[in-house]
């Protein structure tokens, strides 16, 4: 039976009141296809890929065929677990609507639904889209149920049981690395519960269910994005598992986390694919660890502890003051009651107003909060949800969103343009991509990592009294075009003002080989849904105002400033939104600035 069924010819759901971008569609091209300019990099880039491509391909199918042999689930049962040792806490908040839906019979997952009462089951029938069956097979609607209390048990028992009846062989689909790693997760801290509510042979089946998979969990392939999410995954498995079965997979797991959690935590706290969703998701996951060592008496190995006081601090600097994150690299904002949950044991109880973790800077003053990404995106296998967008910014005014931007995340794999600068709140240049998602057969191989001409990004930041400046810049448009990209950015925290100065500039090496006389720019400013933006009589300026009704002005002097119709990602659904566009042209022998503001509106201040 195939977990996917026939979905792939279905579009993928939106929100109510919003439509889907199509698939190579970039917002404020006004609907344009996406133009992806044959480039030297291009090219060289996807032959440097061939190596790791032909690696991959090789030792994919061959662990595809090993996987696949009758007798290897026999490999997975050594040692057969028969019952469990701990309850360890999901720290996520738990929504119990989709819980009761799933009681009555009806799956909501990822936007879309499926009917499927008792006593029958989703596996045995067609899911309506991929995004809805990687959510089905990686039990996220798990935790729901177990809100229903003793009913909720036994019908997650049924469920589950139901599930190994048709995919109890290792198939690439359903046994994926990630959506394996989040099923174990979710079926480690729901075990325990589930076999009370069961009988004795269901209850030795489930032990037996969650030692095979998390023994997969330990084994290769992989992606090096997300090792250390599968080994606390089998970690927290082998925490449940009671017996010498359990303890094994615990410290097979616990070993290799040790470096996992090296490669992925920096020491300031930034994940290294540079996404403050990742570190948030993978903070949740140690501290379910944490809980599930405290439980069995065990000490927190040291690795582990690192890595969540690193986590912990950089999550500080990421939330802003509507309680959320801010989006950058594939990563969504989340909701404030999930991040809450992440920084309850955390004694420092407050935002950092000012800092900088995992290449991204954060400014503040009382009122407006900017995190700017000052870094170059993520190379090779941690730039699988990277995105190109550099110098973009996310705004806040008060507890009100105001600059954002399209917020992708892997969720929505169908929208790839999304991941390149126009879907931000930066400039650019030509309307030309400074990066790809790999595509094709090098794509389904390597995954959708960004590919692409590499490019420097530099800052500088100073505080004075009352002030700060940041000033970034990056040299991607510099072999296209021959020009430089200089953000500059004044916080006057007095007035809680913001200037800005976009400067386009040759290099201080100056020009190498013939380039057009000019190119045509695009300063975007991605709108939060549901902020308001009334644009002036004058062209010049546009009235902001967020959920919280208070105005604020932005104000340009770009020689065209237009407000457009844009989208936005909202948990994998696109919503409709706004931006804001400053359009001009910039000669490649000279510099060109755009200068820009956003300031208090006054209670009378009206855009006519």
């Amino acid at each position: 039976m195939s977990p996917l069924g026939p979905f792939a010819d279905r579009p993928e759901p939106t929100s109510s009141g919003g439509a889907s971008e199509p698939t190579g569609v970039i917002p404020g091209l006004r609907g344009a296809p996406m133009r992806t300019p044959v480039k030297p990099g291009r090219s060289q880039a996807s032959a440097a890929l061939l190596p790791a491509v032909l690696g991959r391909l090789i030792t994919r199918q061959m662990w595809i065929e090993l996987y696949g042999l009758p007798g290897y689930g026999l490999t997975l049962g050594f040692g057969r677990a028969v019952g469990f040792a701990a309850s360890p806490r999901d720290f996520r908040p738990v929504d119990p609507a989709p819980g009761k839906a799933v009681m009555s019979g009806r799956f909501a997952l990822a936007g879309a639904t499926m009917d499927a009462p008792a006593p029958a089951d989703p596996w045995n029938r067609p899911s309506p889209s991929r995004a809805f069956a990687v959510q089905l097979h990686a039990f996220a609607w798990l935790p729901g149920l177990m809100s229903q209390g003793d009913r909720g048990a036994r019908e997650a028992t049924r469920l589950t049981l139901a599930w190994n009846d048709h995919f109890a062989r290792w198939s690439p689909f359903a046994w994926e690395a990630r959506i394996l790693a989040r099923r174990v997760m979710n079926l480690a801290c729901a075990a325990r519960r589930m076999g009370q509510a069961a009988s004795e042979p269901e209850r030795q089946r489930l032990a037996d269910i969650l030692g095979r998979q998390a023994r997969q969990l330990l084994r290769p392939p992989g992606a090096l994005a997300g090792r250390a999410e599968r080994f606390t995954a089998a970690a927290v498995a082998g925490c449940v598992l009671s017996g010498g079965p359990g303890a094994s997979i615990r410290m097979r797991a616990l070993a290799k986390l040790d470096k996992a959690l090296e490669q992925t935590v920096q020491p300031d706290g930034g994940h290294s694919a540079r996404s403050p969703e990742a570190g948030l998701e993978l903070l949740l996951d140690l501290l379910t660890l944490d809980d599930a060592l405290a439980q069995l008496s065990l000490p927190t190995p040291q690795p582990v502890g690192r890595a969540i006081e690193r986590l912990t601090r950089a999550l500080r600097l990421q939330t802003l003051p509507d309680g959320r994150l801010a989006g950058f690299h594939g990563g969504g904002p989340s909701t404030a009651e999930r991040v809450a949950a992440a920084r309850a044991h955390d004694e420092t109880d407050r935002e950092d107003a000012s800092g900088q973790v995992g290449g991204l800077i954060r400014i503040a003053s009382p009122l407006i909060t900017v995190v700017a990404d000052a870094g170059a995106p993520p190379r090779g296998g941690w730039s699988e949800a990277a995105c190109a967008q550099p110098l973009a910014l996310v705004v806040t005014c008060g507890r009100d969103r105001l600059m954002t931007g399209c917020d992708w995340t892997p969720a929505a794999a169908d929208r790839q343009a999304l991941r390149l600068s126009p879907a931000h709140s930066t400039l650019t240049l030509g309307e030309q991509p400074l990066g790809e998602p790999l595509g094709g057969w090098m794509g389904e191989i390597l995954g959708q990592r960004l590919v692409g001409e590499p490019f420097s990004v530099s800052h500088d930041a100073q505080a004075a009294e009352g002030a700060v400046w940041l000033e970034m810049e990056h040299d991607g448009w510099k072999r296209p075009f021959g020009l430089v990209h200089q953000r500059r950015l004044y916080l006057d925290q007095r007035l809680d003002e913001l200037r800005a100065e976009e400067r386009l500039h040759p290099p201080a090496e100056g020009q190498v080989g013939e380039r057009p006389i000019a190119a045509p720019y695009a300063l975007r400013f991605q709108l939060e849904p549901g902020v308001q933006a009334s644009l002036s009589r004058d062209r010049r300026a546009i009235l902001l105002r967020g959920p919280s009704g208070r105005g604020w002005w932005f104000r340009t002097d770009g020689p065209d400033v237009a407000i457009e119709p844009a989208v936005h990602v909202d948990e994998g659904l696109t919503r409709r939104s706004l931006q804001i566009v400053v359009r001009g042209s910039a000669r490649t022998d000279a510099e060109t600035k755009v200068r820009w503001k956003l300031s208090p509106a006054g209670a009378a201040d009206d855009p006519h």
